[in-house]
This record gives C-alpha cells, structure tokens and sequence, in this order.
C-alpha cells in the first residue's frame, strides 16, 4: 500500500513555505500566464536502474522479511505467488497518462524481472487496476494513496467482501488481486502507484524503514521500482520456490538462488540492520499519519528521532527522521527545520547509496539558500541533485528543484538562462503535479522565496 503523508510532509511537492505561516514578504507577482504558455508535458525515455549493491546475504534476510510479513506486522504463514501468465486489465475512468505507464512497467517486469505479465486483451485478468476518485477511495482507506487487495476484481467486490476474503494470511496461491488508484491526481503519483501496487500483488506485501534502495518503503523515496526490487521479484518467482513454502523452506533454498540470479553479491559479509522497534513505526504513523494535529506530529517524530538516536542509526532511517522533523518544523521553527534538514544531508551524502535521499534534503535547503539571498549555494546544491533525481524519475522533485534554481540565476542577472531552465521545470511539473492550477502555484511558491521581488514582462 503507497500510504497518503500529510500535506505539510508530501515529498514529492513540498517546498519551503508551502506549510509556513505567513510573513511579510511580499507576495510575488510573476505570472505564468504573462510571462510564458505551459510547455508540453515531459516524459521519461527508457528506464536504467542500477542493479542492487548490497552483499546478497544481506538481501536474503530483506527478501524473507518482505515475504512473510504485512505492514501491520502480522506474519505471513506460507509463500504465495501466481502461476502461470499473468494478464492485467484497467477498468474505470483511466487517465490519459496511466496506459504508457502501464506499458513500460509491464515491460520492465518481463525484462527485469522475468515475470510472464502482459495487458489483457479482453480476455479475463488476473490483476484489476480500476480507477475512482481519491474521495471515494479513502472513505474506506483514509491512510491510502492507492492499495492492492487480494480475490476481489473490483470496487464494488472489494465493498462487499468479508474480513476473511480480504485477509492475504489466509492465501494458499494468488489468483485475483484488485488494485484502487485515485484517477484524479498527477500522472506521477498515478505511475507510482502502478509500480508500487503491481509490485506488492505479484510479491512482497511488507514495507521495511531500513531499505534504502527500494519501493518497499514508506518513506516514499524511491517512486519507481528500483533494481533491487526487481531481484526480489525475480526471486519471487524463482522456479525452486513455489507456492505453500514455509518460511525455513524458502530460507534453504535461497543462497543457491541469490548466487544464481545475483553472482556479483556473492563473497561479501552483509551486515543486517537491527529491526526498528515497533514503537519507531507507530511513532512515524503518528507523525505522518492523517488526522494528527501539527504539534502532535512534530512530537511523534521527535520520539521517532529519540530512538534512532538511542540505537545509534546512521542509515536511512536516522535521515529520514530528520527529514521528516524538518519537514514538519517548516512554519513552526525555521531554524529548527534548516538544521534538521542538513543533519539529514550530513547522514545521506556520508552513507553509499543514498543520493537520492540526499537530493530531498538538499533540494530544502536550496530553497534555504534561496530564501536567504545565497544564489550561488542555491545552485551548487540543485546541480549535484538533478541528475540522481532524473535518473530516478522523479519529475516533481526534478521540476522543484529546476525552479529554485532558475530564481537563483534570476538574482545572479542570468535571466535568459533562467527562463530556459523555467521552462524546462514546466514541463516536467506537468507530469509531477495533479493540474496546472498546481504548477502555477508551486511556481509562484518559488518565486516567493526570492528576496528579490520583481515582475516580469511577457
């Protein structure tokens, strides 16, 4: 389940000052609409994932925990999978973004996963994707952005079904899954989902905070399906594993299958990261949660902060805990935000394979530098992020940080590169962010941090 985070949290569009109480800057007054028309929207050409880095005894111990575990912590008895071709279908009102998503990540698990997936042709699918407004979804499951449940075909299935139906430990093989998706939101989110969503109904149901390097994590970093992800699914569907396999079946059975599929993680020594504890995940639920009062979440996260100050954690977690406080201190505290924010990049830019998450803090602090008259720091920060967010495409987080950088140049008097770099930032926002409306609102956002306030000619 790609969970929902609160709207002062939202890592793919939070910018600084999106949830800040309002000051007496002056309100920018840089129109879209004067000063440029909306470019087409950008897409991403093929995908290149980097295939997964860590020891592969550390990744046997990530693929078993993922296996047989659900999010709420509920072990999962046996090892369930589908069998055979697996055929998908979209049903309801499918936005106009969702069909070359959906081609390219059904592409991407037959090639990287070795999965047998294509789309329906009218036939009967194993898999559902239907689309329904985000409101109708989350009367039901308010804490979801987009979920998969297992032997319903529909909405109106799902609706009716009975505890026991909807319950996966209760699974002997997987036949029906249905998955829900908000057609009204961006085309990112939408292909997130389907990436997300896909992935948890041919595999792993669990989320894990110490994976730096995957979908299967809440923090909602990763926004595509990451080449270690695709080895779990590989895995997954091994052909020494089969469906009913207890968990000591599966575990004999993989260091032969790892060494197969993975030889270039043999001959390391993993090292596991200690499990959080339960009350680091209902501190982070509470903090990120919906229906949590501002003060409520900055001390939930700040218990969160406490344990993994406790354990000594400089992985992702202990960054992302940071993040997350400076994220929520945003409007409360600035100096407290900026200094979360750049223990987060201290934490991220010192640990391997953690660029991208160093790219969310530092495009916050840009937005700092920015704000602060610092045009030339605000640059350096953007430019040793936008192609690590590229390459994981990320076109909200990229679309931010192209517009930071181009009121940067504005204040440097580079304004015909920054309207070069603007406009880019347009197109990419396009497909990050649910409307126009949006991208010309997040643009007139960044153009509010400027110290410099001036209006531009068309």
């Amino acid at each position: 389940m790609r969970v929902v985070l609160p709207g002062c949290f939202v890592i793919l569009s939070l910018l600084l000052g999106a949830c800040a109480a309002p000051t007496n800057r002056p309100v920018a007054t840089r129109a879209v609409a004067s000063d440029m028309a909306l470019p087409p929207m950008r897409r991403f050409g093929n995908t290149v994932v980097a295939p997964p880095a860590r020891p592969n005894a550390e990744m046997m111990q990530d693929f078993l925990d993922l296996a047989f575990q659900l999010e709420s912590g509920r072990s999962l008895p046996v090892l369930t999978r589908f069998e055979g071709a697996i055929n998908v279908r979209m049903t309801g009102p499918v936005p106009p973004s969702a069909q070359a998503d959906l081609t390219r990540v059904l592409g991407r698990l037959r090639a990287e996963a070795g999965i047998p997936i294509r789309q329906a042709q009218g036939e009967a699918a194993a898999i559902t994707i239907e689309f329904l407004p985000r409101r109708t979804m989350q009367r039901l499951v308010p804490r979801a952005a987009c979920f998969v449940a297992p032997r319903v075909r529909s909405w109106a299935e799902y609706r009716r079904a009975g505890r026991n139906a909807l319950d996966w430990t209760t699974l002997e093989a997987r036949r029906q899954s249905a998955i829900f998706i908000p057609n009204d939101t961006a085309p990112q989110e939408i292909r997130d989902c389907l990436h997300e969503e896909l992935a948890q109904a041919l595999g792993p149901l669990n989320d894990l905070y110490r994976l730096p390097d995957s979908v299967f994590n809440d923090d909602n970093v990763h926004t595509i399906l990451t080449g270690f992800d695709m080895l779990m699914l590989r895995v997954y569907y091994a052909p020494e594993l089969a469906n009913g396999m207890r968990r000591g079946e599966v575990a004999a059975r993989l260091p032969r299958i790892f060494a197969r599929l993975n030889p270039r993680g043999e001959g390391r020594s993993g090292r596991i990261a200690d499990p959080a504890p339960p009350a680091f995940g209902r501190a982070i639920e509470t903090a990120l949660g919906p229906g949590t009062s501002p003060g409520r979440r900055r001390s939930a996260i700040r218990e969160a902060l406490a344990i993994a100050q406790s354990r000594s954690w400089t992985d992702a977690r202990a960054g992302f805990v940071w993040l997350a406080l400076g994220r929520l201190s945003l409007g409360h505290d600035a100096e407290e935000a900026r200094d979360a924010f750049l223990q987060a990049s201290a934490i991220y830019h010192n640990a391997p394979g953690l660029a991208l998450q160093a790219a969310h803090a530092d495009m916050q602090l840009a937005a700092f530098a920015l704000s602060n008259g610092q045009p030339d720091i605000a640059i350096g920060l953007v430019d040793r992020s936008t192609r690590v967010v590229a390459a994981a495409e990320n076109a909200a987080l990229l679309a931010n940080l192209l517009m930071v950088k181009a009121e940067a140049l504005d204040l440097l008097g580079r304004h015909t590169e920054a309207r070069i770099v603007r406009l880019d930032s347009l197109g990419w926002a396009r497909y990050g962010f649910a409307s126009d409306a949006e991208v010309e609102e997040r643009l007139l956002n960044v153009a509010s941090l400027s110290p410099v306030q001036t209006k531009r000619r068309p």
